[in-house]
């Protein structure tokens, strides 16, 4: 199972406090380094700190992420190289995660995707600083290499 590198720290409003709690470890292999029953749940990628992210219940009937509102649109995590973000990719396939797309950055490639509350999060590998573009937009052009479609996915 591979996992990001990090992300500093982010709170988020579920509905099923154990449903995301199992999504979060299933599919990104976060670890649950502290637990207050039915109240919150703190998750940690890299295990260098108490957590990264924190999950808290709200309504079961809460409504959820809404396109044209003021709020967060995605958090990203950053993966330790390009074949760990493949193969989380094909693992999500395997998962049956909803993805929404992939995105060819220039110097970075990104899976979106979306919790069971549709919370968008992106996966992504970042090449390093030295193999940045000195003479354009860090985000133009296209990344060097693809992801590839896992063989289990028919088009």
């Amino acid at each position: 199972m591979v996992k990001p590198k990090q992300l500093g720290h982010l709170v988020i409003r579920v509905r099923d406090l154990e449903r995301s709690e199992k999504f979060y470890t299933s599919v990104l292999g976060l670890k649950v380094t502290n637990k207050r029953p039915g109240r919150m749940v703190f998750m940690s990628a890299g295990g260098e700190s108490s957590h990264e992210l924190a999950l808290i219940p709200v309504a079961a009937d809460a409504p959820g992420p809404e396109q044209t509102r003021v709020g967060l649109y995605h958090f990203a995590w950053e993966m330790e190289s390009f074949d760990d973000l493949q193969t989380l990719y094909n693992e999500m396939h395997e998962q049956n995660v909803k993805i929404g797309g992939l995105g060819d950055h220039g110097i970075s490639m990104g899976v979106y995707f979306f919790d069971p509350d549709g919370n968008e999060i992106e996966a992504f590998y970042e090449m390093p600083r030295d193999q940045w573009p000195k003479d354009r937009d860090l985000f133009e052009g296209s990344f060097p290499r693809k992801l590839e479609e896992p063989a289990s996915v028919t088009s």
